[in-house]
């Protein structure tokens, strides 16, 4: 896990997922790890990729995963090693199950019928009930995450199933929650997301090789081109003879993310349709419309709140300036044990450019509050280098209630939108005014596509 300042009152995404299958036998370990390298933001605690040859012998899955970055855990050696033409990475970080290398993944089994090897990104609310039924069945004793208990789950089905598909596709009827899953047998790859598409997955191809991932940058940055999005409930097969779908798990009900284009995925990336970047710059002319200031000039938090600030700039006509410099070497391993080396983190993170900011009424956007100690933070750097006003403005509405579907979003009692009105907020950050976006804004985003909004709203679609 990232252990910058910025990062500790951040929400965090559980993981990004990659898989490649190279239908002429080309080796995929390279792809897989610069696939992972663009999906890092999504996950900074731990890393794997897991391997097979399709025209060897069953059985011949190579796996490697530890705690870390993609760039940490793998070295050029590893790549060599990790020789195939079909295999699965994935990027972690844990809202379910320890902080442990056991908990990385991806998880690799072998069973009576062959092996597998399988990822995972989201959450599975109902696994304590499929772990019960599990022990009861002798399959599984000591499980510790949710995606071990999937991969029993398809184990125990393909015990009785004449296909691998067959068996993620029973094991997927009785799944709840988020997620998006690709799983790797000796001789198919098939991916998996959740029926109301809560979790991101895709599909793409590189020449004779077709790819699945979270997300559509990281197909492009290996040099594939993006196919379409794969659909919520859709299970997607990719055998040497192709790709096949089965939509049979496929309902009307969806419930897209809205965090997804908020801060997730990467600035790049196109999900569902929707250009993350000009949903943020949306989100940021929405905000200016309904939340007018006098103000000299608009700032982004680097780099969530970007996009948004561009947006914000651009509807009210007030100048965007850059008025942090950040620091992108301050790494993992940045411990801050005491309140004031925390404190010292700040200014080594990110420093004001006085500059900019001297005697100037600013409007600062970012994109969410949760515990408030970061903004506070920027806020008194702000003013210590000259700034005459301070006004928040965030491109999501006040964070008031947990996901249960692979985010990591605290508790309401660590919501400090939940624990204290928006005025209260403002005082305790030290803000001249706060105001947020509204859940009705968020048409103005993404337009019609069916959202989950339940930290926002306590609507939960499962």
């Amino acid at each position: 896990m990232n252990n910058s300042f910025i990062s500790d009152d951040k929400i965090h995404e559980e993981c990004g997922v990659f898989g490649e299958y190279s239908l002429s036998g080309e080796n995929v370990s390279h792809d897989i790890y610069y696939g992972l390298i663009a999906l890092q933001h999504r996950g900074q605690e731990a890393a794997g990729i897991a391997v097979s040859d399709t025209t060897g012998p069953m059985g011949n899955l190579r796996l490697k995963k530890d705690m870390g970055l993609v760039n940490e855990v793998f070295a050029a050696e590893d790549l060599e090693s990790l020789h195939g033409d079909i295999g699965v990475g994935h990027v972690r970080y844990s809202t379910t199950g320890g902080s442990t290398r056991e908990n990385a993944q991806p998880i690799a089994m072998n069973y009576i019928k062959g092996s597998l090897a399988l990822v995972h990104n989201g959450n599975i609310v109902n696994a304590s009930d499929l772990k019960t039924k599990q022990m009861y069945r002798g399959l599984a004793h000591y499980t510790t995450s949710d995606t071990e208990v999937l991969a029993y789950e398809i184990i125990g089905e393909r015990v009785e199933s004449a296909t691998i598909e067959e068996a993620i596709k029973k094991a997927a009827s009785k799944l709840r929650g988020g997620y998006a899953v690709i799983v790797m047998s000796p001789r198919k790859m098939v991916g998996v997301r959740d029926p109301f598409g809560i979790k991101p997955l895709m599909l793409g191809r590189k020449k004779n090789t077709y790819i699945l991932a979270s997300e559509s940058a990281a197909i492009r940055s290996v040099g594939g081109e993006i196919i379409r999005d794969v659909e919520p409930g859709e299970i997607i097969t990719i055998t040497k003879d192709g790709v096949s779908s089965d939509s049979s798990l496929c309902t009307k009900t969806r419930a897209h993310c809205i965090f997804e284009y908020i801060y997730f995925a990467r600035n790049d990336s196109v999900m569902d349709g929707i250009e993350i970047h000009d949903a943020r710059v949306k989100a940021g002319r929405a905000l200016a419309r309904e939340s007018a200031v006098d103000a000299d000039i608009v700032v982004g938090v680097p780099d969530s709140g970007l996009a948004a600030a561009e947006g914000y700039a651009l509807e009210s006509g007030i100048p965007f300036a850059l008025a942090f410099h950040k620091n992108s070497y301050i790494g993992r391993s940045f411990i801050k044990p005491t309140d004031e080396e925390r404190r010292t983190a700040v200014h080594m993170k990110l420093s004001v450019l006085r500059h900019v900011v001297e005697g100037k009424r600013i409007v600062i956007i970012d994109d969410s509050i949760v515990r408030g100690t970061t903004m506070k933070q920027l806020i008194e750097m702000l003013r210590e280098a000259g700034a005459k006003e301070v006004h928040v403005r965030i491109s999501s509405p006040p964070f008031l209630y947990p996901c249960y579907y692979g985010t990591d979003v605290p508790t309401s009692s660590q919501l400090i939108a939940s624990e204290h009105s928006s005025e209260e907020v403002r005082e305790r950050v030290g803000a001249d005014s706060l105001q947020y976006l509204r859940i009705e804004d968020f048409k103005t985003m993404v337009g019609d596509l069916p959202l989950c909004t339940a930290c926002f709203s306590n609507n939960y679609p499962v």
